[in-house]
């Protein structure tokens, strides 16, 4: 057995570990050593998964306006979806002859700037038509990577939910908002990492609970108030006096149950039913080291968002989907009865043996394909025998690795090397990878990303997030046909205790700056939701409410 090896990453020159269980891994699926560390890994592959952003642009095959997830800015073709999946083009005309005289990736890039991206991922839904990588949705708005849900708007993972908004890691729940890590919750407001529990209330790491208001780590109770027991009528008497329906008195109500979540002990990992593990958020699992948010996966390292019914196994540095998956290696958003696929994105289902491809369905026997749909034994989109194909891909590795595609940074990229990051049809600002590796517009583009620079609004406020109703009771439909400025434009630049514009009640708030357009609007689902459950308007934008649930 192969010893432990430490090496450098030759991208951020820290040192990582190589054990030797990833030798063993490495050995069986046949692939060389990493040189970038595990963080570095994860980063590069976010980079090709698009943030919960919709944007409108022309399709390249209709010159129809459509709904995509990628702007007009992006450096690539862009088909509707619906185009996309259909036989009115073929993948295989853009086909292109291995060059030996030149870098691997470099013919792969020309390859993808060329084959046609779908506009969205979204298969069985129905009104949806502002949402992306969805699956059985119907009557969503801002979804991104949701199932099976209904009635949902502005969250992300959410999977067999009706009528929730604002959500993030949402499962099996129905009336719930502003929640993070709810799990077979009803009627959960403000709360996070609560299961099986219904009418809760800004309540942290609760299971079984019901009518609870500002509790932590409770189990099995009823009727509780900052961990405190009442009676039934002691209980909805206290709500009553603390009217969150009034904004003021919410954010005031907010602050403090926060501050009291901070006295309580946290438990070491979220997750259960495991056997040797090491993580956050994993569930029904066994052998996981390293990895976030999986549920019932075997044999993972170093993989993230894989959190599906049927899980992975054998699988090292994936991020996203894993439905069914085995044997994968540096992939994003793989599964559905896919083996033995390596260094791919976006390609599903029953995919087999395929290697540096993107956006392939149903396909195996492939290596740096775009585009394709059940084939077998292409190289660059252009077919070959069994026995060319099979003589073809030694020679390929070996080129790669004699031939190393290096960027402007100076990274090498040999065979083993997911893909370089100046490949991503997406600006660093526009993926997930903003979110957990955040960096400014200046780091970004010094570490060789590029970066969305957002067009100059065509919308402007007409009404102020300040100037809203405090109350939900003062507010009527007309507040729809309003355009609000987000409350972070205002706050962009430090508030003054004294500023005599705050309003009355009101407390300077941390500066930020506004994460998305700067101004939103109301949907008629999202104010009848508020009004049923007696919530105050929201004064962020959509963008700057998912980044405030990201931090936790």
């Amino acid at each position: 057995m192969t010893k432990t090896k430490t090496k450098t990453c030759q991208n951020c020159k820290a040192k990582f570990i190589i054990e030797p269980e990833d030798f063993e891994f490495y050995k069986k699926i046949d692939v060389p050593e990493p040189t970038f560390c595990p963080e570095c890994r994860t980063q590069r592959r976010l980079v090709l998964w698009n943030s919960p952003k919709v944007y409108k642009r022309k399709c390249d095959f209709s010159g129809k306006e459509i709904f995509s997830s990628f702007s007009s800015k992006a450096p690539a073709r862009i088909y509707d979806q619906k185009i996309w999946n259909s036989d009115k083009w073929d993948a295989m005309e853009y086909k292109k002859d291995y060059n030996f005289k030149k870098p691997f990736f470099e013919q792969i890039r020309e390859l993808t700037k060329k084959v046609p991206y779908p506009s969205r991922v979204i298969t069985d839904t129905i009104n949806c038509d502002y949402c992306n990588n969805v699956n059985g949705i119907k009557n969503g708005y801002l979804l991104e990577s949701a199932t099976n849900s209904e009635d949902c708007a502005y969250s992300y993972r959410v999977h067999s939910s009706r009528d929730s908004y604002d959500c993030i890691h949402l499962n099996s729940s129905e009336l719930c908002y502003q929640g993070f890590m709810l799990d077979n919750c009803y009627k959960s407001f403000f709360s996070s990492h609560c299961e099986d529990s219904q009418e809760i209330i800004a309540c942290q790491n609760c299971i079984n609970c019901q009518n609870c208001f500002g509790c932590t780590n409770l189990r099995h109770k009823r009727y509780h108030i900052f961990n405190k027991s009442y009676t039934k009528k002691e209980y909805f008497k206290k709500l009553e006096e603390f009217d969150i329906g009034n904004f003021i008195n919410l954010k005031r109500m907010l602050h403090k149950i926060n501050q009291q979540h901070l006295n309580y002990p946290k438990k070491f990992m979220f997750g259960r039913h495991n056997v040797n593990v090491a993580g956050e958020y994993i569930y029904n699992s066994k052998n996981i080291f390293d990895s976030y948010s999986i549920r019932n996966g075997e044999n993972l390292r170093y993989c993230q968002f894989l959190d599906a019914k049927v899980g992975a196994k054998d699988v090292y540095d994936q991020t996203g989907f894993g439905i069914n998956a085995q044997n994968t290696y540096e992939c994003n958003g793989v599964g559905e009865g896919v083996n033995n696929v390596k260094f791919s994105w976006h390609c599903f289902p029953e995919c087999l043996n395929i290697e540096y491809c993107i956006e392939c369905r149903a396909c195996s026997d492939l290596f740096g394909c775009s585009g394709l749909k059940h084939k077998q034994y292409c190289i660059l989109n252009k077919q070959y025998t069994k026995e060319q194909y099979e003589q073809m891909i030694p020679k390929i590795k070996k080129h790669m690795n004699d031939m190393p595609y290096i960027n402007k940074k100076g990274r090498v990229y040999k065979y083993g090397e997911f893909f370089p990051i100046d490949l991503s049809p997406f600006a660093y600002n526009e993926t997930i990878a903003n979110e957990y590796f955040p960096l400014t517009k200046q780091q970004a583009l010094e570490q060789g990303y590029t970066w969305y620079d957002k067009p100059k609004n065509e919308y402007k406020p007409t009404i102020k997030a300040i100037q809203l109703p405090d109350n939900i009771k003062d507010t009527d439909d007309s507040i729809l046909k309003e355009v609000i400025e987000c409350e972070n434009v205002r706050f962009g630049v430090p508030a003054l205790a004294g500023d005599k514009s705050l309003p009355k009640g009101r407390t300077p708030r941390i500066p930020e700056i506004c994460a998305g357009s700067s101004v939103f609007r109301l949907i008629p689902q999202e104010l009848k939701f508020y009004k049923k459950m007696n919530l105050s308007l929201p004064r962020l934008c959509p963008d700057c409410r998912h980044r405030e649930r990201i931090k936790q």
